[in-house]
């Protein structure tokens, strides 16, 4: 039972209506991405640990490098105001 209902708080708190900027989003998923490939490559040469942390590490960077090229890409500038906003 207590099993059940970590598992249902665990998807009610990944799952939300609004979303982050996608830099973030994108560390995160680059970030699980990397560590899952990096698990599966390392551990062909025994070392699936330091594979994992290592593509993390550089799927998280990947990632974050790829969001916040899309949320430079969506702010724009606003003459009246001077001021960036995004639409």
């Amino acid at each position: 039972m207590k099993t059940l209902l970590l598992n249902s708080i665990l998807a009610c708190s990944l799952v939300s209506c609004a979303t982050g900027p996608r830099a973030q989003t994108g560390a995160v998923i680059g970030g699980l991405g990397g560590a899952a490939a990096g698990g599966i490559i390392g551990s062909q040469s025994g070392r699936g640990l330091e594979g994992a942390a290592i593509g993390a590490g550089l799927g998280a960077l990947a990632g974050n490098a790829i969001g916040n090229s899309q949320d430079q890409r969506e702010r724009y500038y606003d003459r009246r105001s001077g001021r960036y906003y995004y639409r």
